[in-house]
């Protein structure tokens, strides 16, 4: 893999999670120009620098010796590339402050670097928390490949920081830099809130949650076919967003166990306050992880999987592939997996790769619901 060759340092990265013969490598032409952008600028080590949506750690790794870094970002895989990247580099874990976006990093900053992220909501909110925590003179810059880059990031920029120029782009990146104003604190439109009748829940979503304004129509194909078990039977929603599915099964179920499991740190403050609401103390566990990669194998009955079909701005099923091959590492023997999945997608030619049986539970027009067994 090619390295990042930047005035701070020279590294080897990787992303999460691995994957052999890895077509995509850590960092872009956005990483390298605000590091360019910075070395220009003068940065030093009384210098607090707040990174947001740092991918895969390549711009705190490059400043970890020559500044005070905070990183902050909605992706536990963000995190565990971070981790990786700082020890394959030689970095001390404690050089890089990590905050999960589900919490408010403690400024003030003088410098604020930004990867623009897929979800302009996540960016909002995090532009909103920053309010109170800019130092005298801070700049706030953002930093995006262009294709990826709306018009709307600066309109977002000016409206919670200041105004905005915009640079020259440099191998069809650009970056676009906010002079910080005094304005009056900014009321967060997040989370927002939906109700659904079957079951007669309202979800909370924060603001980097898949399907924010509604259920997603994977997963309302999904709901009406979800099995019921009255015995103790041990479950996990395997990329559970706002908590849905797996509120769904326990309401149906009542002697569940249940895990339910997020890359997505807003996922998992979103599906915590769902279940509270739902079914207030009873039992579950709910982690932000790397899908089932932590489960113990022969550890569940059941798996329940509205799969991703991206990461970040790359679309494509290595994810979703990947969450198949943990669900059957972690399931018993005889044990299911229920997954909806876009009929065009083919799923059920892979899963019949992992399990000994795959049937189709039920269709829609543009939905396959698909149970296979162990």
């Amino acid at each position: 893999m090619p390295q990042l060759v930047t005035p701070f340092a020279d590294l080897d990265l990787i992303r999460q999670p691995e994957q052999q013969n890895e077509p995509l490598q850590a960092f872009d032409a956005a990483d390298e120009y605000l590091l360019s952008h910075l070395h220009e600028q003068g940065i030093g080590p009384e210098h607090r620098v707040l990174l947001l949506n740092d991918g895969f750690g390549a711009l705190a790794c490059s400043l970890a010796t020559h500044c005070q870094v905070t990183s902050s970002g909605d992706s536990h895989l963000g995190h565990l590339a971070l981790q990786k990247n700082l020890a394959r580099n030689g970095l001390a874990a404690e050089a890089v402050r990590f905050v999960p976006a589900s919490e408010t990093a403690q400024g003030p900053f003088d410098w604020v670097l930004i990867r623009v992220p897929k979800t302009l909501a996540l960016l909002e909110e995090q532009l909103i928390r920053l309010h109170g925590q800019l130092a005298p003179d801070a700049r706030v810059v953002a930093g995006a490949m262009i294709k990826h880059l709306p018009r709307a990031a600066g309109d977002l920029l000016e409206k919670y920081i200041g105004p905005v120029q915009a640079s020259l782009a440099v191998k069809k990146a650009r970056l676009l830099t906010a002079t910080a104003q005094t304005k009056a604190a900014p009321v967060s439109p997040y989370p927002t809130r939906y109700t659904l009748d079957k079951p007669a829940i309202e979800l909370i979503n924060h603001a980097n949650v898949f399907c924010r304004d509604g259920l997603d129509i994977g997963t309302r194909a999904f709901l009406p076919h979800l099995p019921r078990h009255l015995g103790r039977i041990r479950v996990a929603d395997l990329g559970c967003g706002n908590g849905v599915l797996g509120i769904a099964y326990a309401l149906g179920s009542p002697q569940a166990e249940l895990t339910l499991v997020d890359e997505s740190y807003m996922a998992v403050q979103s599906a915590r306050e769902n279940w509270q609401a739902a079914l207030g103390e009873r039992a579950v566990e709910i982690r932000a992880g790397d899908g089932l990669a932590e489960q113990a194998a022969d550890s569940l009955d059941l798996v329940l999987c509205n799969p991703p079909f991206h990461q970040q701005q790359v679309v494509g099923d290595f994810l979703a592939w990947r969450m198949f091959q943990q669900a059957r590492a972690a399931l018993v023997t005889g044990g299911e997996l229920w997954i909806v999945g876009n009929r065009h997608l083919g799923y059920h030619a892979k899963l019949k790769r992992l399990f000994r049986g795959v049937e189709q539970v039920a269709a829609t027009p543009k939905f396959v619901v698909l149970k296979a067994s162990k």
